[in-house]
C-alpha cells in the first residue's frame, strides 16, 4: 500500500459517515500512478430530503508528495513505504487535504418550465434566486476562507434559453501541520468532517428555501 496515511483518513470518514443517517451512494477512492495523486469520491443522495437538489459530492484530493511530508511528520511513520524513495523523502510541501464540495441541484425544479416569450426568462429567473443565495451562502462560509463559485451549463430549446446543470462548488483546504500523531490526523479529520457536512446541510437549507421564494 502506497498511501497508508491517506487509507487511514478514508477508514475514518467511513466510519464517520457510517455513524450518522446519511444515504452515501458512492464511496470510493482512486489513484492515478502517473501523476503521483489519489483521492477520495463520495456521493450523499439529496433527492428525498429537499425539494430541489439531488446530491452533494465531497471529492477529497492527496497524493504522493503530501503522504510523505506528513509520513516525516508524525510519530512511528519513520519505515512508510515512500520516505524508500529519494524524490518523495525530500520533498517539501505543507501536507494538506484539498476538499472539493459540490451541491448538485434538480435543474427541472430550478427555473421555470414556461416562458413568458423571453428566450432569456428561464435563465434571468434562476440568476435571481442564485444571486440571492449567493449571498447567505458567501455569508455563511465566510470565516471558513473559501473559494465557492457556480459551474452552470447552458442549452436551448424552441422557446430559448435554460440551464441544463446548475451545480454550487466550494473549495476547502486543511493543513495537517502541526500534528504529531496518526491519532490526532484521525480526530482532526473527522472534526473537519463533521464541519463540512454541517456548513454542507446549512446551504442545502438556504438555497432549498431561496429557490421556492424565487424560482416559480
Amino acid at each position: 500500500m502506497e498511501y497508508p496515511i491517506f487509507q487511514s483518513i478514508v477508514n475514518t470518514i467511513d466510519s464517520s459517515l457510517n455513524k450518522r443517517n446519511i444515504n452515501v451512494t458512492t464511496f470510493k477512492t482512486w489513484e492515478e500512478s502517473k501523476i503521483n495523486a489519489t483521492g477520495l469520491e463520495i456521493f450523499i443522495d439529496l433527492s428525498n430530503s429537499t425539494n430541489h437538489l439531488e446530491s452533494l459530492s465531497i471529492n477529497f484530493d492527496w497524493d504522493r508528495f503530501r503522504e510523505a511530508s506528513l509520513a516525516r511528520q508524525l510519530n512511528g511513520t519513520g519505515n512508510h513505504p515512500v520516505l524508500q524513495s529519494e524524490t518523495f523523502a525530500e520533498t517539501k510541501v505543507d501536507p494538506v487535504i484539498d476538499i472539493e464540495v459540490t451541491w448538485h441541484f434538480r435543474e427541472d425544479r430550478c427555473q421555470p418550465q414556461q416562458t413568458n416569450g423571453d428566450a432569456n426568462y428561464r435563465i434571468q429567473k434562476a440568476s435571481e434566486w442564485m444571486d440571492h443565495a449567493s449571498r447567505e451562502v458567501n455569508e455563511l462560509l465566510l470565516t471558513d476562507d473559501i473559494i465557492t463559485r457556480w459551474h452552470l451549463e447552458i442549452d436551448g430549446d424552441q422557446h430559448g434559453k435554460y440551464l441544463n446543470a446548475i451545480n454550487l462548488i466550494s473549495y476547502f483546504q486543511y493543513s495537517f501541520q502541526g500534528l504529531s500523531s496518526l491519532s490526532d490526523v484521525q480526530k482532526f479529520v473527522e472534526r473537519k468532517l463533521i464541519h463540512i457536512l454541517f456548513r454542507a446541510k446549512r446551504v442545502v437549507t438556504i438555497v432549498d428555501d431561496t429557490v421556492h421564494e424565487h424560482a416559480a
